[in-house]
């Protein structure tokens, strides 16, 4: 790749292309100059004097070169406020840096220009017209917006605008010096490797796949047999190596459009995430992320989310039974039981090391943060939303209650003309998951407990459809039993606070 570079243009501080007389290095960047046209001089500018004058140096001779006078074209052409010297710098700014580098292209085009400005000029006018690839304007006799705003007046308005904006940029505070984007290189980006301006890594997926295909060509009629008029083996054989290679092109671009969207590449954001979490968090995250290929990232945080959710519930529960079988009845006894136990392993790592090897220091492994179970089984747990329609339980079924004290009991009679039933053998399956109460309705509504836990799920699913209250004859079509059970069960529903009288 060649380097592009000017003799007499030099960048200024200001952006734009300053041009300098070769003879008398005056500043003739905003007056007429005259150009050398000849192959022995490159970019040979002089000054009106000096061309006056016959003055010259190097290969220049006035007496056998032809030349050219160049002067400012500040007028209007395609837009009101662009003049033809700053749309010839754009396409020249185009052509020398390439379309996108938007920065470079301002600072060759200069009048503080921005980059925003430059792109969406060379959008609107260019890329967006009805004559696409030329302009709306594109016809040399269209001399409308020239004849509508005199030179002068279109030259105060340029000078004035430049002003405005020299002294804005002295009056704005400074945040950081580099205006330009930051280079693409695969140092530039905390991941290494990548490269944030071409959104490509220094090693991609399947890095060699166009090793097979960069010496294979294709001319126009090549593969055909003049003979049979069928594809010849060989040209079968380059397409089927062209199917590989796309083939491998499509997948490297799905791995990208991965990272991309799930904003894998913000490693310093994501390790911070991953530092609050737990040992068991952190590796049930990573199990988790194969999915994110087939998941957009709503989806994929919503699908997470909810399994992280059930792990921190089933921890919880795990926690709550240790607890039970350590004839701990309440969360708070549980916390002091958990911070006394800690206690304890650190007392015993402590005399471990104290009687270790001589010489090897033991280290102590780094506190976890705490895990989203704790906060489902903390002493001070938010209170939960009062639901419409349903009733507080009585105080004294709470966990907190005291065990002196029995369970209230509901007043159930016994229904005319049915006999009690006795919760034994193939009746008391799935006994123990009921309390008192509840086996007790089961023994005067003649229900098997299997039966009973299989409707009250059902009972409350449609609670929860219908904002917790149902009617008596709802729970009759739900349960789908006699009238006068079907009543029992909806008073002790009602009495246990679990739905509402609709």
């Amino acid at each position: 790749m060649g380097l592009i570079k000017k003799k007499t243009a030099v960048r200024t501080t200001e952006g734009g292309i300053k041009y300098i007389c070769d003879i008398c290095s005056a500043d003739i960047t905003a007056t007429v100059r005259i150009r050398c046209a000849d192959d022995d001089c490159s970019n040979y500018d002089l000054c009106v004097p000096c061309f006056g004058e016959g003055k010259f140096s190097g290969k220049h001779d006035p007496a056998t070169h032809s030349f050219q006078v160049i002067e400012q074209h500040s007028i209007p052409i395609y837009v009101e406020d662009w003049g033809a010297d700053e749309e010839l710098l754009l396409l020249e700014g185009a052509e020398t840096y390439g379309l996108g580098s938007w920065a470079d292209i301002a600072d060759h085009i200069g009048g503080y220009r921005t980059k925003d400005e430059v792109r969406d000029h060379y959008i609107e006018t260019y890329i967006n017209s009805s004559k696409f690839p030329l302009p709306e304007r594109a016809s040399p006799k269209d001399t409308t917006l020239s004849d509508s705003i005199p030179r002068d007046e279109f030259q105060a308005r340029k000078k004035r605008r430049i002003e405005d904006r020299k002294e804005a940029a002295k009056n704005q505070a400074i945040i950081d010096s580099k205006q330009k984007p930051t280079s693409s290189v695969p140092s530039c980006h905390e991941v290494q490797g990548f490269m944030p301006g071409r959104l490509e890594f220094e090693t991609e997926y399947f890095n060699e796949a166009e090793e097979a295909v960069q010496h294979m060509q294709f001319e126009p009629g090549d593969g055909i047999n003049p003979a049979t008029g069928e594809l010849e083996p060989e040209m079968d054989l380059k397409i089927t190596v062209m199917d590989i290679y796309n083939h491998r092109l499509t997948a490297r671009v799905e791995r990208k459009k991965v990272l991309f969207e799930h904003n894998l590449l913000e490693y310093r954001k994501n390790t911070a995430v991953d530092k609050k979490k737990t040992k068991d968090e952190r590796d049930l995250s990573n199990k988790m992320k194969p999915f994110a290929r087939m998941m957009n990232h709503s989806d994929f945080e919503a699908f997470t989310t909810g399994i992280e959710y059930e792990h921190s519930i089933r921890q919880a529960i795990k926690q709550l039974q240790d607890w039970r079988r350590m004839q701990i009845s309440d969360l708070k006894s549980g916390e002091k039981y958990e911070v006394e136990k800690a206690a304890r392993q650190a007392r015993a790592a402590a005399t471990a090391d104290r009687f270790s090897m001589p010489g090897r220091l033991h280290k102590p492994s780094a506190q976890e943060p705490p895990s989203a179970a704790s906060a489902l089984i903390g002493p001070e747990l938010p209170p939960k939303p009062n639901t419409t329609g349903l009733q507080t339980p009585p105080e004294s079924t709470s966990p907190n209650a005291s065990t002196t004290n029995p369970p209230p009991r509901f007043p159930l009679q016994a229904i005319t003309g049915v006999s009690r039933m006795d919760l034994h053998g193939n009746n008391s399956q799935d006994a123990h998951l009921l309390t008192e109460n509840e086996q007790e309705i089961c023994r005067v509504v003649r229900v098997q407990p299997k039966a009973y836990l299989v409707m009250k799920d059902a009972v409350l699913k449609e609670a929860l459809r219908s904002n917790g209250c149902l009617k008596r004859k709802n729970v009759k079509e739900i349960c789908r039993i006699d009238t006068t059970k079907a009543g029992k069960l909806f008073d002790f529903f009602v009495w246990s606070g679990w739905i509402g009288k609709g």
